[in-house]
């Protein structure tokens, strides 16, 4: 059950985001422009500042998510969502602080766990955008609106399966083995070459046998009128104004549902993953929503650098197993929200740093 402070500080919460894409969307990012390295760079510092400051206020007043004003309301909610912490009775401020960086401690690692897991998804969005020809100054646009839709996604899988668990927590266990069974998948599959083939693609087909596809892009219009003709759509004097004729959709809104749907099928690790952090979805909302802002910014950068993290999926691999058992033991063997921090951390230096250290063999 969702009390009115809780409902209260999210819908304060997604005000603020929408607020954000608003101003990103419609005033900073209104003239379609290649981004530059350096802007990337730039605003991935933003996001990651945000990101920042908003786990110095869960460290500092992270109760006011759930509405805590006594030691029976904390109770209540870390019996819920963290039942191995031990509160003190006798002394309310200290368990209420505990609870505080346990929630830090878990935005953190969820907001890490969602960041490591997008870099495989996009390098899948690097291949659909080669495949669908879409060009450099389109992608910020396709970017913004696949964001958009990721957070709705999160927002949706992450209440439904936290309302799941709640109910049947033997879904853990489930989690857990299909996390197991993804990093074996991603590690084997780990050198292959991948290529997405637009006209088999099965949303390419499905769109093209139900709806009107316009043959060609249309500057960064998602939406076209064209006239039918033996040869297929046309827009007629070269007008992208016509009034008149057949709604007709783009490549370029074919390309964002294309997005949408593999981030839809890159949630089915990424939700699990976050329920190993911990099982309060509002924490784990916040981590992935902070995580997902970010993501256009740091596609740019990995589009420049892809080449030179060679062993980034290899640690992906490794989180997924570590999540994957961790739920798989998670009645039996508990381990700390720190210690998974640590770990989490100690996979991505290491990774990185070998991918920087060890260079890759040239192929003859």
């Amino acid at each position: 059950m969702i009390h009115l402070s809780e409902l209260l500080f999210l819908g304060g919460f997604l005000v603020f985001i929408v607020a954000i894409l608003v101003v990103d969307m419609l005033v900073i990012d209104r003239k379609a422009h290649a981004v530059s390295i350096k802007e990337a760079g730039t605003w991935t510092a933003v996001w990651i500042t945000l990101a920042l400051a908003f786990s110095a206020f869960l460290w500092f007043h992270g109760d006011m998510v759930h509405g805590i004003h006594n030691f029976a309301d904390l109770q209540a909610v870390a019996g819920k969502y963290a039942a191995h912490i031990n509160l003190d009775p006798n002394d309310f401020e200290g368990s209420l602080q505990k609870y505080r960086h346990y929630m830090t401690v878990s935005y953190i690692s969820g907001y890490l766990i969602e960041k490591t897991l997008s870099v495989d998804n996009l390098f899948v969005m690097m291949m659909i955008f080669a495949s669908f020809g879409v060009g450099k100054e389109e992608y910020q646009h396709v970017l913004n609106w696949g964001i958009l839709g990721a957070i709705v996604l999160r927002f949706v899988f992450i209440f439904a399966g936290a309302a799941i668990i709640s109910r049947f927590d033997w879904v853990l266990y489930l989690f857990g083995a299909f996390l197991v069974y993804s990093a074996a998948k991603m590690f084997f599959k780990r050198d292959k070459e991948e290529n997405i083939d637009v006209e088999k693609h099965p949303l390419v087909r499905f769109l093209s046998k139900h709806f009107r596809v316009y043959p060609s892009f249309v500057g960064d219009k998602f939406f076209v009128r064209a006239e039918k003709t033996d040869n297929g759509y046309i827009i007629p004097d070269g007008s992208q104004r016509m009034k008149k004729g057949l709604l007709c959709i783009t490549p370029l809104f074919v390309t964002v549902l294309v997005i949408e749907f593999s981030d839809l099928i890159f949630a089915f690790d990424s939700i699990p993953a976050v329920f190993s952090v911990s099982l309060d979805p509002y924490v784990e909302f916040f981590s992935n929503i902070f995580a997902i802002l970010g993501l256009r910014a740091m596609f740019f950068l990995l589009a420049a650098v892809a080449d030179k993290f060679r062993f980034l999926q290899t640690g992906v691999c490794i989180l997924l197993l570590f999540i994957g058992v961790k739920l798989l033991t998670h009645s039996v063997w508990h381990i700390d929200a720190v210690a998974s921090l640590v770990f989490i951390l100690a996979v991505l230096v290491v990774s990185i740093s070998l991918s920087l250290i060890i260079p890759e063999k040239q192929k003859q």
